[in-house]
């Protein structure tokens, strides 16, 4: 930008895009603190999962901290800064600072179940697990790239796998146990940072698919093919990485499965054909019932739920609102 040229404030009286307020106010309709969620029963509750169990809900919880420390601090900061619409750029930095709070709220479960020393070793079992460090390096390296619009496609791209796609896998155990009436508080946390994603990689996949229109028609099916083939690749080290953590505990191939289910939902985000065709039926169904994020409340005395966020003036999403 040359050193001369005045900058802009953000107008919200005048907005850019058809959607960007929708988007805003869902965000800011969304907001939650991890400290509002009661986890007093999950003590009572982890009690009764054998070690293994517990080991592979730690594990989940710190590999999902790490992906979102780098999706709120690396992924959305890398990509606003190439977006040019100053609203949509305000979404991304709000969606930025959620990242951090779901980041946080894993921290929090942590320390109502686990000893300083424990959580000290699972943070260093996330420095030392190869497949989630790899799967981690193929998505801040997009974001690292960032030179064109090929290169931001690619990024926001890797952004909506990251959101709708890899989270999942993390996601699937505290579900599962939630729905069978075990670590409800904990589940409850999950339900909300579910809720935001599914707001992230809509939002996000939007804006790529507006990137590549802007893209020569010609050059188009190599970008896509590139986002089938990180897709694969991510789906390789998952693999590995869900076999370690579910294995054990005889879920593997469950988890791969609603993995798959997954992908397809982050395609389709991106306007792109899906790949593993997998079927609703096809899902545990105690995890996919996890995975509807209408509003649940709870009694005062069990968990606050996912209803106490604050009541604005607003119309709640419709299909049709997407169609433009």
């Amino acid at each position: 930008m040359p050193k001369n040229k005045s900058k802009k404030a953000i107008n919200w009286n005048r907005i850019s895009g058809d959607y960007s307020k929708l988007f805003w106010d869902q965000n800011i309709r969304q907001f939650w603190v991890d400290e509002e969620i009661s986890l007093v029963e999950d003590k009572k509750s982890w009690k009764t999962l054998s070690k293994q169990e517990q080991t592979t809900y730690e594990k989940i919880l710190a590999g999902l901290t790490l992906l979102d420390t780098e999706q709120g601090g690396v992924g959305m900061p890398s990509i606003l800064k190439h977006v040019d619409s100053l609203h949509d750029k305000a979404i991304l930095t709000f969606m930025a600072a959620m990242e951090q709070m779901h980041a946080k709220s894993y921290s929090t479960i942590f320390s109502t179940l686990s000893s300083m020393e424990r959580i000290d070793e699972l943070f260093h079992w996330v420095e030392e697990n190869k497949a989630l460090q790899q799967k981690t390096k193929i998505i801040v390296d997009s974001y690292e790239n960032i030179t064109d619009d090929k290169s931001l496609y690619i990024a926001m791209a890797s952004s909506v796998l990251l959101e709708t796609y890899l989270f999942y896998s993390g996601f699937f155990y505290p579900l599962y146990l939630s729905g069978q009436g075990k670590m409800i508080g904990s589940g409850e946390i999950i339900n909300l940072i579910i809720r935001d994603e599914s707001v992230h990689g809509l939002f996000v996949g939007i804006l790529a698919q507006q990137v590549l229109e802007r893209i020569p028609e010609k050059e188009r099916k190599e970008l896509t093919d590139k986002v089938y083939s990180i897709m694969l690749e991510l789906f390789e080290h998952e693999k590995t990485y869900t076999k370690e953590l579910y294995g054990e505990i005889g879920l593997y191939d469950e988890v791969i499965t609603y993995v798959e289910y997954n992908a397809d939902k982050a395609l389709m985000n991106l306007g792109l054909d899906t790949h593993f065709d997998v079927e609703d039926k096809d899902i545990n169904s105690i995890v996919l019932n996890g995975l509807d994020t209408e509003t649940k409340t709870h009694d005062f005395f069990s968990t606050k739920g996912n209803g106490y966020i604050k009541a604005l003036n607003h119309d709640d999403f419709e299909e049709d609102d997407f169609n433009w």
